[in-house]
């Protein structure tokens, strides 16, 4: 029996491992899809506000439902693909804009009272962290959570 809980207690840490791996894994590529969606965003509102002349409004919306749309795809599709099923739905696309909009008003949260106490772009930075934290949470439980069959 005191042989079973040594080796219990190894298994124990390895499987912990082995699933903090696969979240720090996930965790990068939806920073990496982040990092395309942020390109998309303000390329779409760039083009539309600058060389279409759109109110900047409307120019921030449609590139802000573009990028999301193209996050969540591929977040769907690469990042949490085996919760998924890799299958595209609109209750869980309603809930990852969902999300996207709890991690914008965190972030800007975070940067309206950091900039008291910190340098603008400090505080920038920090509510970047805050809202990729909030966002890749809201995914990983909320949106994206292992469903039952």
């Amino acid at each position: 029996m005191m042989i079973m809980s040594p080796l219990k207690n190894i298994f124990d840490r390895l499987h912990l491992a082995w699933h903090e791996r696969a979240v720090a894994m996930k965790a990068a590529s939806f920073a990496m899809v982040g990092i395309v969606n942020t390109a998309i965003d303000f390329s779409i509102f760039w083009t539309v506000a600058e060389f279409l002349k759109w109110p900047l409004v409307p120019s921030n919306v449609l590139s802000w439902l573009v990028a999301v749309s193209f996050s969540y795809a591929m977040n769907t599709f690469i990042t949490f693909g085996p919760e998924s099923g890799r299958i595209l739905r609109w209750r869980d696309y309603a809930t990852f804009a969902a999300s996207g909009v709890a991690g914008m008003v965190c972030s800007t949260a975070t940067l309206f009272v950091l900039s008291y106490f910190l340098p603008v772009i400090v505080a920038k930075l920090i509510s970047i962290l805050v809202s990729f934290v909030i966002n890749f949470t809201l995914s990983h439980f909320v949106v994206f959570r292992k469903r039952e069959q």
